[in-house]
């Protein structure tokens, strides 16, 4: 499918060109991500992959990958994705998610989920969106039960990380009946978002990760 950027009042998601690269690599070289134990993130060794398999999700019809960039200034800050989606059951996971450590905590995470699930539950018409985070996670799975999804259970030995570590996996959901009260919640928390949130960083974008 043709798709057009999701745009918001700060924040743009657009969708992820194979020209990306490099933006995306110095947004993440910061702390060197790529070393996280309980994510992917792209380096400068693995971005070709990390873009072409996106790419080729997207040809298939299963996966939009965007970059999250903010409208002004104009930079790269991100990247999420939604994948696994499936047209015939109306249902897709929000996935592959990490931002800027000089934007996290801030209001760009609120917009961006904002952004996606009105997109997926008002446009696509979803019945589910899902979310599945690593157990070690404790900061996502707190934020995705703060959001508003359930927990549905643990995926045990659910991927094998880079390092060798079998990965458990935490699995969130949010339903269609879910969204009206979501969309509440998260409208309120940007309505309040305080004036550090507000505010640019005083240095250049730093990414870190959360795979919501």
């Amino acid at each position: 499918m043709h798709m057009e950027p999701l745009i918001g009042p700060r924040i743009k998601l657009r969708p992820m060109l194979a020209s990306d690269g490099p933006e995306l690599v110095q947004a993440a070289s910061d702390g060197e991500l790529w070393n996280l134990p309980y994510t992917f993130v792209p380096s400068e060794k693995t971005i070709d992959s990390y873009i072409r398999t996106a790419l080729e999700g997207r040809a298939d019809g299963t996966v939009i990958p965007f970059i999250t960039q903010l409208i002004e200034p104009k930079c790269v800050i991100g990247s999420t994705r939604f994948w696994k989606i499936d047209w015939e059951n109306r249902k897709l996971e929000i996935g592959w998610t990490w931002l800027a450590k000089s934007w996290q905590r801030t209001f760009v995470n609120t917009e961006a989920k904002l952004l996606m699930l009105g997109f997926a539950f008002e446009r696509l018409n979803c019945v589910r969106v899902q979310f599945v985070t690593d157990e070690m996670n404790e900061t996502s799975c707190a934020a995705l039960l703060r959001l508003g999804a359930k927990q549905e259970g643990i995926v045990r030995h659910d991927l094998i990380m880079p390092g060798g570590r079998k990965r458990d996996s935490v699995q969130f959901s949010i339903i269609d009946e879910e969204w009206p009260a979501v969309r509440h919640f998260l409208e309120e928390r940007l309505k309040v978002s305080s004036e550090s949130d507000l505010a640019p960083p005083q240095t250049a974008p730093r990414a870190i990760d959360q795979r919501l």
